[in-house]
């Protein structure tokens, strides 16, 4: 058994989690966060929701109240930006990017 966001998982008969990729931005905002975070989800929304029990506050910064991925901020799933909908696949590779703007 493994225990992650407060809730307990068979490992055994549980699907393998994603790999979450955090922008180091982000990262330093929240103490004791990585930037590549193993997590349990069926979909971006579930994503954040464990993000967010893992790090208060982590939540709020990818997303806007909405709900919706904020405006500067990019998921991209299997090569394609996602919204909060898009499924995730065990094993999947998300990668949270903040977009970069200059002149």
């Amino acid at each position: 058994m493994m225990e992650e966001a407060g809730e307990k998982i068979d490992v055994a008969s549980a699907p393998a989690p994603v790999l979450v990729r955090l922008p180091p931005h982000l990262v330093v905002l929240f103490p004791g966060a990585e930037r590549l975070v193993p997590l349990h989800a069926s979909s971006v929304a579930e994503m954040v929701d464990g993000l967010d029990a893992l790090w208060p506050g982590m939540g709020e910064r990818i997303c806007d109240e909405t709900p919706a991925i904020r405006r500067h901020i990019n998921v991209f799933v299997a090569g394609r930006r996602a919204g909060l909908n898009t499924p995730l696949a065990p094993g999947a590779d998300v990668f949270v990017i903040t977009a970069i703007s200059g002149g």
